[in-house]
């Protein structure tokens, strides 16, 4: 039962950040380039910045939770008309 529990947090471990950067990347690919101009934030910057994250993964988790906590909502709420 111990080899069977190492194995399920390791991999716990390993997976929430992984899909923490993969939302945060799809979610930064798929918005408009005219939202992002709006919002005075480079698309090209936070998808690199992201994608960096997935190879080093405390600051990935770092950046996408950034991300999707700030930028995200942000991006959104210009995308769905709030340009004030």
């Amino acid at each position: 039962m111990g080899d069977l529990t190492v194995a399920i947090v390791v991999t716990v471990l390993v997976s929430v950040p992984l899909a923490l950067s993969m939302w945060a990347l799809l979610d930064a690919a798929r918005r408009p380039p005219w939202v992002w101009a709006l919002t005075d934030r480079r698309q090209v910057v936070w998808i690199g910045g992201v994608l960096f994250g997935v190879l080093v993964l405390p600051v990935g988790l770092v950046v996408s939770t950034y991300y999707l906590v700030k930028v995200r909502p942000r991006l959104a709420a210009v995308e769905g008309g709030d340009v004030a």
